[in-house]
């Protein structure tokens, strides 16, 4: 088949919540899709898509029948670069209770958007409140954002669930459109000198790929949800192995802020060299090939590789 396909272009389309995008590389939510000018770069550089940096809850309030006060500058920003842009345009909204905040959701949509991705951040220390209480909020959440908007929803969800495929299926159940794997916790640090805890960004790196392509090969086909991959993702290495365990969007966000929006465009056209040489018409025809559903070995992402690579010594 390589032969045939010599100097023939791979097909890089994928459908993801519902929208049809030209490749499966989406800019993240970051400094970068903030502002008009970075949208319109990160369009012409190849980004299929764009994910707005998040509206927070604590920005809006949280009284479900008092005023709520919407950050405007960010509609304002939505339907600009809706007006701008001709790839899809995906809002975020970051909170994790069910208050009147959730009402922007409409809003949203009224301004243009394309979905909603919905970043349910949240330390919990509370030592009275149980894993079951944590799941039950973050699915009230997607019930009630799914009751309000017609647009897709994805929820952008941490891999802090005892049980997560159990989870990852009621989100499923609560109308959730996709799931995003996964969010990156943030950890703060101590500044020696003052004695307070000082906030420190560092951007990932590749090997934490490895949680996303675990969960996202054991989930591909039990499903029927779209996954999106995020976090860690810099060379088409990470690309590739990310759709060959199943996903339908892989999301940039670290390496956008390292290399610059060019990046997109890089590792649209490696991919597209990449499915050719290697006999591949299409991101479809690729997709799912190491899936717990499609591998030869499925335990291979279950315990079974975690004696593997104890026995080895690594």
């Amino acid at each position: 088949m390589g032969a045939i396909l010599a100097g023939m272009k791979a097909d890089l389309r994928t459908t993801y919540l519902g929208l049809e995008l030209a490749n499966p590389l989406v800019a993240s939510s970051s400094p970068l899709t903030g502002d008009l000018g970075s949208l319109h770069a990160l369009e012409e550089a190849g980004a299929a898509a764009v994910v707005l940096p998040s509206v927070f809850e604590e920005e809006v309030g949280e009284e479900p029948t008092g005023p709520l006060e919407l950050p405007q500058p960010y509609l304002d920003l939505l339907s600009g670069a809706k007006s701008a842009l001709r790839i899809p345009v995906i809002a975020s909204l970051n909170g994790t209770t069910a208050g009147g905040w959730l009402r922007l959701s409409e809003l949203l949509q009224q301004a243009g958007a394309d979905a909603i991705e919905l970043n349910v951040y949240a330390v919990e220390t509370d030592p009275y409140t149980s894993g079951a209480a944590v799941e039950d909020r973050t699915l009230r959440i997607v019930h009630r954002i799914k009751s309000t908007v017609r647009i897709p929803v994805a929820v952008k969800v941490s891999p802090f669930y005892t049980a997560f495929a159990h989870m990852a299926d009621r989100l499923v159940d609560a109308r959730a459109d996709g799931i995003v794997l996964f969010n990156r916790f943030l950890q703060p640090d101590i500044d020696l000198d003052l004695l307070t805890v000082s906030p420190r960004l560092k951007l990932s790196s590749s090997d934490e790929v490895k949680l996303a392509l675990r969960w996202i090969a054991i989930l591909r086909g039990r499903l029927r949800v779209s996954l999106g991959a995020t976090g860690g993702v810099h060379e088409l290495e990470d690309v590739l192995k990310l759709l060959a365990v199943g996903a339908d969007a892989v999301m940039l966000a670290s390496v956008l802020l390292e290399r610059g929006t060019s990046a997109v465009g890089e590792l649209t056209a490696e991919l597209g060299a990449w499915l050719a040489d290697h006999g591949y018409p299409s991101v479809a025809a690729f997709r799912g090939t190491v899936s717990s559903a499609g591998a030869p070995d499925p335990a291979a992402f279950e315990r079974a590789q975690y004696i593997a690579t104890l026995e080895a010594g690594v």
